[in-house]
């Protein structure tokens, strides 16, 4: 019985190979598995989970596609090209900025010349300014011209050395020009063509005993210094010098003449000068150098035109210091002294106004007599 038992339990071991292998063949299985799923992309989106009762997938159709009828002059359309971007315009030019109005009252800004309008259009504006004045004078009578009907009187001076304060710049600044109308006559006053209210302030210099100037703005030579509005400029033409003038002319009346604000290009130029006196001797009336350059014509041209002719002598306040203003003071006495007459030009100022305050009440015990401008133009002679 052993032996037999021993023969049947030999039968079993031939299974164990077959064990091992299927085990080993199912690990392998699993290990191929577990490395597709380890290789495979991570965005790669999970494949839905079996359900249940679900039948077989469908079968794609192995139908051909339908075909489409074209007609026989079809063309297909061109792929939609992407819009291109709309080019960048340039950037606009600046726009010039527009022409301010001119504020008399306000300083630091360019006045830009107008521009040039044609000759004959010129030429008719400023016929007709002129002719808006006083009507030219009667000139064969010398005591006719406005320069001397204007002239406000003069004090008996009984050969004392004689002294005319021109006060220049007058009408912008109200309370310093009332200032200056305050003060002890007769001073001789240049008020601006551009300044406000002109008439009532010329009033109040006539009522006051003073003279009145038209203080006409007149080109510089140094292009940065601004002469103000409507300052007449060398190269404009004779019309429109004439016409500039004929407007600054025309701002009130009561006056004997001009003198120049600024000016030392335009009174350089021989042929702009006699323009302005051939206006001036149309209309009888004076001229008075302010002498802003040392190569004026003003005499010459006057001289040529017959217009009676003054010119400075001594600026006052060129240094707005009371010491300075003092010293120049002195310089106008000697020079009085010297010449029988002598003209100063200052301006309204805080200090020259209270330095004139203190000097003209001293004049008659230092000898001297102050007197307007029309004084020293009919003691040249009227030229």
């Amino acid at each position: 019985m052993a032996r037999g038992a021993k023969k049947k339990d030999k039968k079993r071991f031939p299974l164990m190979p077959v064990a091992i292998g299927a085990a080993m063949l199912i690990a392998g299985f699993a290990i191929g598995l577990g490395a597709r799923f380890a290789l495979a992309p991570r965005d790669e989106a999970p494949r839905p989970a079996p359900q249940a009762n679900a039948g077989p997938p469908p079968r794609p159709s192995r139908q051909p596609p339908m075909k489409v009828a074209l007609p026989s002059d079809y063309e297909p359309n061109p792929l939609p090209r992407a819009a291109e971007p709309a080019p960048i315009p340039p950037p606009p030019a600046e726009a010039a900025p527009l022409p301010r109005a001119a504020d008399p009252y306000e300083w630091g800004h360019s006045h830009p010349p107008p521009a040039p309008a044609p000759a004959d259009d010129l030429a008719a504006e400023a016929r007709e300014v002129l002719a808006a004045l006083n009507p030219p004078p009667d000139l064969s009578d010398a005591s006719q011209p406005p320069w001397l009907r204007h002239a406000v009187a003069t004090p008996i001076t009984s050969g004392r050395p004689m002294v005319v304060v021109v006060i220049d710049d007058l009408g912008l600044d109200r309370r310093r020009s009332e200032r200056i109308l305050a003060l002890p006559g007769p001073l001789t006053t240049a008020f601006l063509p551009y300044a406000r209210d002109l008439g009532a302030q010329t009033q109040a210099a006539r009522a006051r005993g003073h003279e009145l100037l038209v203080h006409v703005p007149m080109e510089p030579q140094d292009e940065a210094e601004d002469p103000g509005p409507e300052a007449l400029r060398a190269a404009a033409g004779p019309e429109a010098i004439r016409l500039r003038l004929g407007q600054g002319l025309s701002r009130f009346g009561g006056f004997i003449g001009i003198n120049n604000h600024m000016g030392s290009r335009f009174t350089s130029d021989l042929g702009a000068m006699r323009v302005l006196m051939s206006v001036l001797k149309e209309h009888g009336l004076m001229f008075l150098d302010s002498v802003t350059s040392d190569r004026t014509v003003g005499r010459m041209a006057a001289r040529e035109a017959g217009v009676p002719f003054v010119a400075r002598d001594v600026f006052l306040d060129d240094k707005n210091d009371a010491e300075a203003v003092a010293r120049q003071l002195d310089r106008l006495e000697e020079s009085a002294r010297r010449n029988g007459a002598a003209v100063a030009i200052c301006h309204p100022r805080d200090i020259t106004i209270e330095a004139l305050a203190r000097w003209l009440p001293t004049l008659e015990a230092k000898g001297l007599v102050l007197v307007p401008l029309s004084a020293v133009a009919r003691r040249n002679g009227g030229a």
